[in-house]
């Protein structure tokens, strides 16, 4: 069987950035990761909790393709927080899960050109239809995105960054 090499390059990207985000984590206390560090709400533990989240929500938008979906904004309140219940051992071990999950469904379906209904939303209330390749590419984003703003807090949190922390 071929190599897909489209697919192996979005399963590498992914793996990647999710990479970039965990070493933001590194060395990070619980409560380290519910701390604020700049005037904005985000903390590296909420992010990591929208990250993870935000992967499984598009896996499971790409499995089901339920044209009556509606995005349930009521999540968003307690998706950008760390919970008191919740670790970043726990999320970062969920995110292995859902990002192995993620890679075998890009592997294994028969098409990146499937068109999926998105959910209708308060900002988007008529349904869009994307194709799974773009869903993917979201998913990238988002993490991209996100691994930024994780990046600095980090840094504002004990100085640490990305770039030194990737030659240690």
């Amino acid at each position: 069987m071929a190599v897909d090499t489209e697919r192996e390059d979005l399963i590498g990207m992914l793996a990647s950035q999710r990479d970039l985000f965990r070493i933001t984590l590194r060395g990070i206390e619980d409560d380290q990761a519910r701390q604020r560090t700049t005037v904005s709400e985000l903390t590296l533990g909420g992010l990591l909790n929208h990250v993870v989240n935000v992967e499984r929500h598009w896996y499971t938008i790409i499995v089901e393709r339920d044209e009556t979906a509606t995005f349930d904004v009521s999540r968003m309140d307690s998706e950008y927080r760390l919970g008191p219940d919740q670790t970043v051992v726990d999320l970062l071990a969920t995110w292995d899960e859902v990002a192995l999950e993620t890679e075998k469904l890009i592997r294994d379906l028969d098409s990146l050109d499937t068109s999926i209904p998105l959910p209708t939303a308060p900002w988007s209330p008529e349904r869009q239809w994307w194709t799974v390749r773009f869903a993917v590419l979201h998913i990238l984003r988002e993490i991209s995105h996100h691994s930024g703003h994780a990046d600095i807090i980090r840094e504002a949190l004990d100085g640490a960054n990305t770039t030194y922390q990737r030659a240690s």
